[in-house]
């Protein structure tokens, strides 16, 4: 039985006191120069931190449709073991790696504006997220390692007084101007790859205030007044308001700049005696604070105007302008994320140029890969989140499948339908496409992902779907359960106001219902044939056909004992359950043929899985040959006898055991294919 010693173990065996000192560590200014010239990456821009900070995770080259990409683990989430992963984007990732990379190396795009552009719930405010967490995380390792001063001051009575830098400066800016050449120079010839580092800006007004206070008092000494700075380790924390902020609008009415640049401290003024005096000031604004990290901006094109006028000087000079005080230097990055609408309206508002011309836009779309769209709903819907209720196999998958395909641009190459053009871009093989053919498609559509379904729409629809009462009462969700949802939900969609395109997406889950058909009589006709000794006897008697027939040679009856022309409607039966047509039927055998030939030169013996085409023709003439005798049309009418139920039974062990599937939804499979062989033989036979 647990204790409170127990869990107090636990915790105490997450405590690292060593390591709570290494980011405590406080030293003079001299003992910080020592550490910059042993690591001058100590001494690096916000941007070459995030840049840094991305690459500690890793990067991975691969190509894509002949396309070399690369895909950067610290978007999967590694820090919080993918909470906020995300999927399939690598293309507009690349881009935002490449903006911190020009960035770092100081080539123009430091003095711009990120600003992540796309639908709702395309995973703009992910990214954003995924950086602040990154920069607290890395911040606190040895690789990402930064730090601050403080200055300290001995009162009237001898005790020291501590007043922190209010902005978290470098402190290699108090190093006065006229040396900051010597000292760069000094410092950078030590790096061999990288960045240089650069001293830029002035203090900020308070330190700048202690710092003219103490030269004067020390008669010019610079030496002395450096004896009163506290070098201290700094770790970056968002809810601390620690080199990491965010700004939301409100209404226009109570916007207010000071929310930016900080505030006078009315309590301090009778102390200081001026409201100008930086000592009464709160340099608390989302500008000040974020310095030596980074600022983000939610929905940044619903700020008032007079806060974007603030963002132009903020990212272009890196300066703002605090209420009664000098331009301010800083030193962050500043990502701002809009939606479609507002953007539009920017790139409509002449008096917005300069900031159109400050921004450098990264498109965020859709996913328009399947695969990468269901990791997402998986991530959320699996069976260690969802206890108790057994998600019945392609239930995401038909979901995922349905928001793909609203993304989509129907294809204007002839003979090419919506559902294989989704295929086609995840991965899958199509007669007469290429891997070219996809990017050709790619290319006459360059909007794609950047409309349809949100993924939230999805997520809240499988939520439904596993609360309802019948998935209590079953304590099963299957896919028509969740395709009612999401037909059910339209009428009510707050995004969707156009009754063409509602229907549009009716129709495609009507595609979507046809493809998970198609499916299921798949893996119901898969459960039935695969008795793996009937196969393989089914495949040998194949193949002693096709090599007396290739070998124009007859046939031994096991029965009657007598020599036998090859049966040939056994031969087609099989061929032709994979459209080998009359006239190419002498080269399959043939083909075949030369394939066990290939094996046995290799000293390997032919089994039917080897080849893909055959095994797939054997599986589909083995249920031929045995759903009559499982009589899956009685399931419908419920009308089966003893035989009958053993033989369903076994279909359903094979259901659950290679698919997937649990009791409940494998009967229920099981049913609705056989309604749907029922109705086809209805067809037949009118």
């Amino acid at each position: 039985m647990t204790n409170a010693s127990d869990i107090l173990s636990v915790v105490q065996q997450t405590i690292n006191k060593d390591r709570f000192r290494e980011q405590h560590w406080e030293g003079s200014f001299e003992d910080y120069l020592d550490l910059v010239c042993a690591d001058p990456r100590l001494a690096r821009s916000a941007f070459q931190r995030i840049y840094d900070m991305i690459l500690h995770f890793g990067c991975e080259r691969y190509t894509w449709m002949r396309e070399e990409l690369a895909r950067y683990p610290f978007f999967s989430d590694p820090i919080d073991d993918g909470a906020d992963a995300i999927y399939g984007l690598d293309r507009p990732l690349m881009n935002l790696v490449d903006f911190f990379k020009s960035a770092a190396q100081r080539y123009g795009t430091e003095r711009r504006i990120l600003l992540l552009h796309g639908p709702v719930g395309s995973s703009k405010s992910t990214i954003a997220r995924l950086l602040k967490k990154g920069l607290e995380y890395y911040s606190a390792l040895d690789e990402g390692a930064m730090y601050t001063f403080s200055w300290v001051i001995p009162d009237e009575q001898g005790h020291e007084e501590v007043h922190p830098c209010p902005m978290h400066e470098e402190p290699l800016k108090l190093i006065p101007v006229d040396a900051r050449k010597g000292v760069e120079a000094k410092i950078n010839d030590a790096i061999d790859e990288g960045p240089h580092i650069r001293i830029e800006g002035a203090l900020d007004p308070f330190c700048r205030k202690m710092f003219d206070d103490l030269i004067v008092q020390y008669d010019g000494d610079w030496h002395k007044v450096m004896s009163h700075v506290r070098v201290q380790r700094l770790i970056l924390s968002e809810k601390d308001r620690i080199g990491i902020g965010t700004f939301q609008p409100k209404d226009e009415k109570n916007q207010d700049s000071t929310e930016l640049t900080g505030d006078i401290n009315y309590r301090k003024i009778a102390e200081y005696g001026s409201d100008s005096d930086p000592r009464a000031f709160n340099f608390d604004g989302e500008l000040n604070i974020a310095n030596r990290g980074m600022v983000e901006f939610i929905e940044v094109l619903k700020l008032d105007v007079a806060f974007l006028y603030d963002l132009l000087g903020a990212s272009q000079e890196h300066m703002i302008k605090p209420k009664k005080f000098a331009q301010t230097h800083i030193d962050e990055v500043i990502i701002g994320h809009t939606n479609e609408p507002e953007y539009k309206k920017l790139q409509s508002n002449e008096l917005m140029e300069a900031f159109r011309d400050r921004t450098i836009k990264i498109d965020v779309p859709y996913n328009i890969r399947l695969q990468d769209e269901i990791a997402i709903y998986e991530r959320d819907f699996n069976r260690e989140r969802i206890r108790g209720i057994h998600i019945a196999p392609h239930t995401i998958e038909v979901a995922a499948m349905w928001a793909v395909l609203t993304r989509l641009e129907e294809p204007k190459k002839p003979g090419l339908t919506l559902m294989q053009k989704l295929k086609l871009y995840n991965g899958r093989s199509i007669p007469n496409f290429t891997e070219e053919s996809v990017r050709e498609l790619q290319e006459e559509a360059p909007r794609e992902g950047m409309q349809g379904i949100s993924p939230r729409y999805i997520q809240d629809k499988l939520s439904n779907a596993l609360v309802s009462e019948h998935a209590i009462q079953q304590r099963c969700v299957n896919p028509f359960m969740v395709m009612n949802e999401l037909e059910g939900g339209l009428a009510h969609h707050s995004l969707i106001t156009d009754k063409e395109q509602r229907n549009r997406y009716r129709e495609l889950l009507a595609i979507v219902t046809e493809e998970y058909e198609d499916t299921l009589k798949s893996e119901v006709q898969r459960a039935i044939s695969a008795d793996e000794d009937a196969i393989a006897r089914l495949c040998s008697n194949y193949i002693e056909n096709v090599r007396a027939y290739t070998q124009h040679e007859k046939v031994r009856n096991r029965y009657t004992g007598k020599d036998e022309a090859p049966d040939e409607r056994l031969m087609r039966s099989i061929e032709e359950k994979i459209d080998i047509p009359e006239s190419r039927k002498d080269d399959f055998r043939q083909e075949i043929m030369n394939y066990i030939g290939a094996l046995s030169l290799d000293g390997k013996k032919f089994e039917y899985h080897t080849n893909a085409r055959l095994h797939k023709a054997l599986e589909l003439k083995l249920f031929e040959d045995q759903r009559d005798t499982i009589k899956l049309k009685n399931v419908v009418s419920g009308v089966v006898d003893e035989e009958t139920q053993a033989k369903i039974d076994v279909v359903k062990q094979r259901l659950i055991k290679y698919f997937g599937y649990n009791e409940t939804s494998a009967t229920d499979v099981l049913n609705y294919v056989a309604s749907i062989f029922a109705r086809g033989d209805a067809k037949k036979d009118e």
